[in-house]
């Protein structure tokens, strides 16, 4: 079915009280899992392409293309996200390419700067229909970045700074800290819930949750219900890709033909979206 936007999926979800789930496509694989997931748990869902994603394959256009197409192809409702992205020509690369919204990703700026940036991206997306994510409050544990206590001083968003945030911007949806990390391996993330239904009701646009592989079923359901949103789903994909291939070269390590392996990864994968879905 055609492409379905971001927007429109949060929009739905949040006026419904459930998540919408994102997740970050790295290799065609990974999006093959996700349009197969989410026709699986019969759930709309987002693929994401990350700018360490794009660095990885030394440009947007031919994973875009390959994801689009993954996406069109499928029974289920599907948009394209363009996920933690810093680099202002990458930011226009989104509308060329086909994607319906972006996160600009200007976290690591002072607050001033950040706003500026931020509302400079907004006005840009505006004019070509682009929905725009931010983030304010400090979700560590992405690629190249120092080590980061979720629960460090300091780290968590503010309510009052992100109603003032959301006004000054525009924007149209926020990722905020409350307790989770990029890049966790196991799901022992405690989120803080009284934080996230505060920041609900400071700001008028629809939460994000960042670091999502991280948080246990339990969490993430009492998150939705505090008041989050769009849900981010990646290492989560990654565990249970690289595990099917572990295993599988354990067992067979003469195998060198990759279909074989990288169907189980993909498998895996789907499984792995499903569970999130139904989750939600």
């Amino acid at each position: 079915m055609p492409l379905v936007r971001t927007g429109d999926l949060v929009t739905e979800a949040r006026a419904q009280g459930t998540g919408l789930a994102a997740f970050n496509v790295i290799t065609l694989e990974h999006a093959e899992a996700i349009a197969a997931g989410a026709e699986r748990a019969g759930r709309p869902a987002v693929l994401q392409i990350s700018e360490n994603a794009v660095k990885f394959h030394g440009g947007l256009t031919a994973i875009a293309a390959a994801t689009a197409a993954v996406a069109r192809a499928s029974r289920a409702p599907l948009a394209l996200h363009l996920d933690h992205v810093e680099s202002a020509e990458l930011l226009r690369l989104a509308h060329t390419e086909g994607f319906g919204s972006v996160m600009f990703d200007a976290s690591k700026l002072e607050y001033g700067e950040n706003v500026k940036a931020t509302a400079e991206a907004v006005r840009w997306g505006r004019q070509r229909g682009i929905w725009i994510e931010a983030e304010l409050g400090k979700v560590g544990g992405k690629d190249g970045e120092p080590p980061l206590d979720a629960h460090a001083p300091g780290v968590r968003t503010d309510p009052a700074e992100a109603a003032a945030y959301v006004a000054d911007t525009s924007v149209d949806a926020l990722a905020v800290a409350v307790g989770s990390s990029h890049a966790m391996t196991e799901r022992t993330a405690s989120l803080d819930h009284t934080l996230i239904a505060a920041l609900r009701d400071a700001v008028p646009v629809p939460l994000v949750l960042h670091g999502s592989s991280g948080v246990p079923d339990t969490e993430i359901r009492a998150a939705v219900t505090a008041g989050m949103t769009k849900i981010n789903v990646g290492t989560a994909l990654n565990t249970a890709f690289t595990g099917a291939v572990r295993d599988f070269l354990t067992t067979d390590p003469h195998t060198v033909d990759p279909r074989k392996y990288l169907t189980r990864a993909r498998e895996a994968m789907t499984t792995t979206v499903t569970e999130f879905l139904n989750l939600l």
